[in-house]
């Protein structure tokens, strides 16, 4: 068998046994730009005078951050002139900033873990890898591009004025999209996006080649249902961040939308306007109970029609997806509102509730047993908070919180200002469980015993307190603090970034941390995680310049506000 050679920053190679060799390029040899050349005679800038009102706001609600980052409008025009277009925070490396501030010495291993990931294709950066691990043992799949895995990496590059690897990021992509893809005898819709690929170069005949994934090598053989929407949202983000319609505006790139919209709005058996779901489709991608109508889809469901909607043309079809879209909008966050949401007197109704009811006038529309409530979620539930539960289907809730879902969920406008503020409100009331030691849990609470033998078939991975089975992973910080910026909350953020702050460096990135407070590094979690190196990336940036929200971020459209009615099912 070939062995796998990994080329990194540093030049020495990365051997992996039994697989097919892999190059990946250097940014430095690829003539990566370093900003310090710029700034070895700065002139003196009155940072403060230049910073705008929400700046210096934000500021003052996050007073002792160190300000290593800040936006390219802080800039004297002189230098502004000579960056990469589009809106940047100005850092390559803290090394920017040497001759005005001390920076924090993560943020350089941060950048250079980051750049050692990346990934060439004829010359190009198009992605970065999952993982670089020195272990030396098998990597798996962790040497390729996952879609997912590459938004957070997207993300701080074009913070940083870095659009070009997002440009390529989604065009080959797009390109990948176009092949046939199947699985055994059966063939995938056309619009599946991939889960991952890989670039093989041949160093004889200096070709690269790439190898795509659409779920035939996954662990389950499941299709990636998420791959299609964070690319949607990618796609807008891009665009957000560079003011460059002409991407979004392309044949290919209208053409992809659609292609993964008539996937998702496709007319069945369904009586919900949310998606039927197996389980591993989404960034659980194992075994682990939320087949059915997981929120995380949900959300980056909702999420994607909303950008897509600004995103697509009324030309060639695009007006009928359009009007698609808002219909099903409207449906669908009246459904996660009314169904999906739970706070204290919401789980006080579902407790009363009666059951075997039949008609249209149902209370318990679900059927859902009152004595099937488990018994954590009556300590875990305080007196102000609420969340969005993990799935909701005929006679089952799944009460489980999931923190990728609640915190898309407050950046699409899926949920109501109220709802995201009780978002909030549980965050800090239940901070032990759902941050601990190191932010943050993907999921709480654990299963255990023998729930967990029934639910993930004994799976050695996913035992209590580790990987999906409540572990706690950093790259979920920039979602958090996406989401405290929006509801006014960044020193929830910035108490979070201050924790994995302590450890996240010293441990070399892991990809997730083990136990009830996240206080051991992941039993098989890899080491030098490319995701959790770039969500610290953006937490930061992303909370010394809070206008990179806007990325990210949708207000509330008031067309589909509903005034939602509480449950009642009081037993007299």
């Amino acid at each position: 068998m070939p062995r796998d050679m990994l080329s990194v920053a540093s030049g020495n190679p990365l051997e992996v046994p039994n697989k097919t060799t892999e190059t990946f390029h250097s940014a430095t040899e690829n003539g990566a730009f370093d900003i310090s050349k710029l700034l070895e005679k700065p002139r003196p800038i009155n940072i403060e005078r230049q910073r705008s009102f929400e700046e210096r706001s934000m500021s003052e609600l996050s007073s002792g951050l160190s300000p290593h980052f800040f936006n390219a409008r802080n800039i004297d025009s002189h230098y502004e002139g000579l960056l990469s277009p589009g809106r940047r925070s100005v850092q390559d490396t803290p090394r920017s900033f040497q001759h005005s501030f001390e920076p924090h010495p993560m943020i350089a291993d941060a950048w250079e873990t980051l750049r050692r990931s990346l990934v060439y294709f004829r010359g190009k950066p198009v992605g970065t890898i999952a993982a670089i691990d020195n272990s030396g043992e098998e990597v798996l799949n962790y040497n390729q591009v996952f879609v997912r895995d590459f938004v957070p990496s997207a993300l701080a590059f074009l913070m940083n004025g870095e659009p070009e690897i997002v440009k390529n990021f989604l065009l080959k992509t797009l390109r990948l999209q176009a092949w046939e893809k199947q699985i055994d005898r059966f063939t995938l819709g056309e619009g599946v996006m991939p889960a991952s690929f890989k670039v093989l170069h041949d160093p004889i005949r200096n070709t690269d080649t790439m190898i795509a994934d659409f779920g035939e090598s996954a662990i389950g053989r499941v299709a990636p249902v998420d791959s299609g929407f964070w690319w949607i949202i990618l796609l807008r983000a891009y665009q957000k961040s560079t003011g460059d319609h002409s991407l979004a505006d392309m044949p290919d790139c209208q053409r992809g939308m659609r292609l993964i919209l008539t996937l998702c709005l496709a007319e069945g058996f369904d009586t919900f306007p949310t998606l039927l779901c197996a389980d591993g489709c989404s960034m659980i991608d194992r075994r682990m109970g939320i087949y059915g109508y997981p929120i995380e889809i949900q959300a980056l469901f909702f999420m994607a029609l909303r950008c897509a909607r600004q995103l697509l043309k009324p030309e060639a079809g695009g007006k009928e997806f359009i009007e698609r879209i808002d219909k099903r909008l409207h449906a669908l966050s009246y459904h996660m509102r009314s169904y999906f949401w739970l706070d204290f007197q919401q789980l006080n109704d579902i407790y009363r509730y009666k059951t075997e009811e039949y008609s249209h006038t149902a209370v318990n529309k679900f059927n859902v047993i009152p004595d099937s409530l488990p018994d954590w979620v009556f300590d875990f539930m305080p007196m102000r908070g609420g969340y969005f539960i993990g799935n909701v289907s005929p006679a089952r809730m799944d009460f489980r919180w999931f923190c990728l879902g609640n915190c898309v969920a407050i950046l699409s406008s899926l949920a109501t200002p109220e709802q995201s503020a009780a978002i909030m409100d549980l965050i800090e009331e239940r901070w032990n469980e759902l941050v601990g030691d190191m932010p943050l849990k993907v999921a709480y609470p654990a299963i255990e015993s023998h729930e967990w033998r029934i639910v993930t078939g004994c799976d050695p991975k996913n035992t209590r307190w580790s990987y999906h089975n409540g572990g706690s992973w950093p790259v979920l910080l920039w979602l958090l603090t996406a989401a405290c910026i929006k509801t006014g909350r960044p020193h929830i953020a910035k108490r979070a970034i201050e924790l994995a702050e302590r450890r996240l460096s010293k441990d070399s990135w892991p990809e997730y941390y083990d136990g009830k407070l996240g206080r051991y590094v992941g039993k098989q979690a890899r080491k030098l995680q490319t995701w959790s190196v770039a969500g610290y990336l953006v937490a930061k940036m992303m909370l010394e310049d809070p206008s990179h929200l806007g990325m990210v971020s949708l207000e509330e459209d008031k067309k589909m506000k509903t005034h939602l009615t509480r449950s009642n099912s009081w037993t007299c």
